[in-house]
Formats: structure tokens, sequence, C-alpha cells
């Protein structure tokens, strides 16, 4: 099967100097560790902050472009790029590993819909609506108060305009709204990159039963993510209670400003092993949350988008993707088919990509 992660924010890493060359201390993804835990391919999300301006947006884009470009430059041997499924299975075949480009927050495209076809011939194959806040195209499931309501006018022309290329609408940040909306307009399968069950743990971020079935009915995927504030509620009342977030955010803003500068790697490093002494979710959740998509939507609609490299803490257990093959072990030992998890794996993905194209 082909082991496919929708979503890491590797590139954000790769500008604060990691080499996915070596098994990196406080990494949660490199290629040694995608080795060891039989990951295949990776979506590495290219993730702009919605405070940053349209150009700033779009510097900080080229940049992360520019890294991720000469890391496989440097590693030719070991991974490649892929821009379609058919190009994933043929590195597999070969023995590489796979990358993917993702656009996290669409914010960069201005008000410029060329933007869509210039990042789509950068090998960009998804564009996550928005993130943290609302944006020129939708709004986000953070602010309390909704400016769209959903999907804007520019909004709509953008998803058209998406569906038209090939690339894939993804829903996750987005507002309850938004991914109502986003399923009216697009004429293609969407996914949620990055994004867990409401019904099990009561985060904005989360899906809904009625989305999830919503996703399910129209051919897209809920990929499942790891984050532990999205697997359990307890914990993101703990975190947040003990202001060890905000503490933790401050800390890496340093780092994200300077990375080589070793005080400030060394402070950061020190702030995600004290993360990590907080009782954190088990990572069986994961497949909890798996497990209920599955109910909800059926075994077609789901797989796995565990947020490595943008989350400051991971599940117990689910450390780094070298942990990956535990998700199949534990999906075995609960019954799922070797055909089911195939399809778990990334095979549901791959297929809602191709009925995109």
């Amino acid at each position: 099967m082909f082991v496919l992660d929708s979503h890491c924010d590797t590139p954000s890493q790769l500008v604060r100097l990691r080499n996915l060359a070596l098994d990196n201390d406080h990494a949660q993804l490199d290629f040694p560790k995608m080795r060891k835990g039989g990951v295949d391919g990776a979506f590495f999300a290219l993730y702009t902050s919605n405070s940053l301006s349209v150009g700033q947006g779009r510097e900080k884009v080229e940049e992360m472009l520019r890294a991720v470009d000469a890391c496989l430059q440097a590693n030719r041997s070991t991974a490649a790029l892929a821009l379609s499924p058919d190009e994933a299975l043929a590195n597999q075949k070969a023995g590489l590993l796979t990358v993917f480009l993702g656009l996290e927050n669409g914010q960069p495209i201005g008000d410029e819909l060329a933007m869509l076809d210039q990042y789509y011939a950068r090998g960009i194959r998804y564009v996550t609506l928005t993130h943290g806040n609302h944006n020129q195209i939708c709004d986000s499931c953070t602010p309390k108060e909704a400016r769209w309501n959903g999907v804007s006018p520019f909004g709509e022309e953008v998803i058209g305009r998406m569906n038209e290329l090939g690339l894939l609408v993804d829903v996750s940040h987005t507002s309850a709204a938004t991914t109502a909306a986003a399923l009216d307009i697009s004429s293609k399968p969407i996914i949620a990159s990055h994004s867990s069950c409401q019904a099990l743990c009561a985060h904005p971020r989360n899906l809904s039963d009625a989305l999830i079935r919503r996703i399910a009915d129209k051919g897209g995927v809920v990929q499942i993510a790891f984050y532990p504030e999205f697997l359990e509620l307890s914990f993101s009342k703990l975190i947040r209670g003990s202001g060890l977030y905000d503490w933790a955010s401050d800390i890496e803003d340093a780092f994200i400003a300077d990375p080589a500068d070793k005080e400030k790697r060394a402070a950061w490093y020190a702030a995600m092993d004290r993360l990590q002494t907080l009782e954190r979710p088990v990572w069986t959740r994961i497949v909890d949350h798996i497990e209920h998509a599955i109910r909800v939507g059926g075994i077609e609609c789901v797989g796995i988008g565990s947020d490595f490299d943008g989350i400051c803490v991971a599940p117990e257990g689910m450390e780094d993707c070298s942990c990956m093959g535990k998700i199949f072990d534990e999906l075995s030992r609960r019954g799922w088919s070797a055909s089911d998890q195939e399809k778990i794996a990334g095979g549901n993905f791959l297929r809602c990509w191709r009925d995109n194209l």
C-alpha cells in the first residue's frame, strides 16, 4: 500500500535549517523517520499566516519553494517531487520517497486568479482556503464573528478555477459555513487535509458528522489530524489553561526569527520537552477518530493528515512519523482488513485526487 500523509509543515522547518537527510533531534519528520515509519509520501504544506500582507505571503511561499527544491536536489537518490498520483506510485516503485506540495492559506493569491495557475505550475496540488483568520476567499473557523458567512464572491471564482486546474480544495481551518458552501460550489470532491471529528472532540477545527457525511457523499476525504487539541478537548483546556501554549509560542517565534542562533534553538527544544510532560492523548485516539469517520462517511472517506512539523507537541506514542506503522498495527488488531487499511493509508486520497483531474 502507499502510505500518504496529506499535511506536514516541513517547509517551515527547512527554512529553520533542518537537514532532512539526517535523523534530526526534536524533529517530527525527516527522510530517515519516513523510512522507519513506512511513510511513502507526504504533502509539504507551504504555510503563510493571515497576519502577513499578500506580498509578504508570496515572498514566504517563494522562500519555502526554494528550500524544498534545494532539499530535493540534495537528496535525489532518496526523494522526489510528484505532481500526480501516478508519479507518486512510480516513485514508490523506484524506491524513492515522495514529496507533494500544498499551499496552506489562499491569502497569497490576493485578488489574482492567475496566481492559482502560477502555483499549479510550480507543483502545488491543493490549496487550504484560509488559516487562522478570515481572508479574501472565505471565513476561518477561528474568529467568533463571520465576515462572509462562508465563501466570498471572489472565493467562488477561486474554487471554480481550482476545479478547472485540478487543484484540490482543502477546507481544513475553514468555518462550518465555509465548508458547506465549498461543497455546494465545487464541481469536484473536496478534502480536509488535516481535520478530526467534532463528535469525539468538540473543537472548532474539527468536522461535524453532517459535514463528514457531505464530504464523503461528494467523494471527498477527511484526513485525520494528530494534534492533541483536536483529539481530546481535555488536552485543549489543559494546554490553554496552563499558559504553556503562549509561553512556547513566544519561544518558537524567537527561534523562527533567528534559526541560526543555537541558544534560541536549544530554548525551543527545551519548550518542546516541557510540553511533552503534559498528560497527552494516547496515540490510539487517532484510530478512534479514523473509525468514527468511517462509521459516519464510510471506508472510502478517511485518511491521515498528521500536521507534523506544524504542531508543538504530538500524542503520546506518536511523537514523529517514525511511529506511523503503529496505526496500521492497531487497525489490524481492531479487525480492519488489508484492503481497508490500504484505502485509509493513502488509497482514498489518491482516488479523490484522480477524481479532480
